[in-house]
C-alpha cells in the first residue's frame, strides 16, 4: 500500500490533539476500508463534525493530515475527494504477502510488534482504548471457532497499529496481516487452536487490554514477545 507526497499547501503539526487524531483514524480507516470510494467527494465538513461530534474546525485539521497522507485531494469550492487507489495497492500487497514464507513472516512481526504495542500504549486515546475492549468482548465469546478467533485476533491488532497514529505503520502492517492469512497459518490453527487453547489466548488478550489501559509499556511489550514465542511454537510444531 502506498501513499501519494502531501500535496497540502498547510502543513499540520507534529502532535495531534487527542480529538483531532480520533477523526483522522476514523476518517482514514473508512477511506483504506472503502467506505469512500476512489473520486468520491466526502461528505462536508459541518456533516462530517455532526456525525463525529466534533467542531468543524477540529474536522479542517483532521483532513490537512489525510491529505498529507496521499489519502485525499482537497478542491477549493469543491470539497476533498478520495485518491487512494484500493485495487492497486490490493495488487501488490497480495503479491507481496504470498511470496512471504512463514519465518519471514515472523521475522518482521518480531521487528514491528513489539514497537507497534509500545507506541500504542503512549498514544491511543480513550475512545480507542473503547474500540478495543469491545473487539476482545467479541473475542471472549468465541468457545470453538478457530478461524473466527484468528479474524478478531487480527482486528485487535490492527486496532493497536491504528492507536499508535501513524498511517505508515498502519499500512506497513496492514501488509503483515495480509500475510499472516496465508493458507500455511489458517491451516495451523485449524490443527492447533483448541478450546482449550483459545481459552489460554482469550485470558492473555484480556492481560494485554489490562496493560494498555493501564498505560503500562513494559507488561504489553513483554505480552507480544510471549505471544510471538507461541506463534513461532506452532510454526514449528507445524513443520
Amino acid at each position: 500500500m502506498s501513499f501519494s507526497p502531501a500535496s497540502s499547501s498547510a502543513r499540520p503539526s507534529a502532535v495531534l490533539g487527542e480529538t483531532v487524531q480520533y477523526v483522522v483514524d476514523t476518517l482514514s480507516l473508512r477511506i483504506v476500508g472503502q467506505e469512500y470510494g476512489l473520486e468520491e467527494r466526502l461528505p462536508s465538513e459541518r456533516q462530517l463534525a455532526q456525525d463525529l461530534g466534533v467542531a468543524r474546525s477540529t474536522v479542517r485539521e483532521a483532513l490537512d493530515h489525510i491529505e498529507a497522507a496521499g489519502l485525499i485531494r482537497r478542491r477549493a469550492g469543491s470539497g476533498s475527494f478520495v485518491i487512494f487507489d484500493p485495487e492497486g495497492a490490493k495488487e501488490s500487497s497480495s503479491a507481496l504477502a504470498a511470496e512471504t514464507g512463514p519465518l519471514q513472516l515472523q521475522v518482521v512481526r518480531g521487528i514491528m510488534e513489539p514497537e507497534m504495542i509500545r507506541l500504542a500504549v503512549i498514544t491511543m486515546s480513550p475512545r480507542q482504548i473503547e474500540a478495543l475492549g469491545d473487539i476482545l468482548s467479541q473475542m471472549e465469546t468465541v468457545q470453538v471457532d478457530a478461524m473466527a478467533f484468528v479474524r478478531l485476533e487480527e482486528e485487535f491488532h490492527r486496532q493497536i497499529a491504528v492507536g499508535t497514529g501513524n498511517p505508515l505503520l498502519v499500512a506497513c502492517y496492514s501488509l503483515v496481516l495480509d500475510a499472516r492469512r496465508q493458507s500455511f497459518r489458517a491451516a495451523m490453527y485449524r490443527r492447533h487452536l483448541t478450546p482449550s487453547r483459545i481459552a489460554d489466548y482469550q485470558r492473555s488478550y484480556n492481560s494485554l487490554f489490562n496493560a494498555i489501559a493501564a498505560r503500562d509499556i513494559e507488561e504489553a511489550c513483554e505480552f507480544m514477545k510471549l505471544a510471538l514465542i507461541e506463534d513461532q511454537k506452532l510454526l514449528l510444531q507445524g513443520e
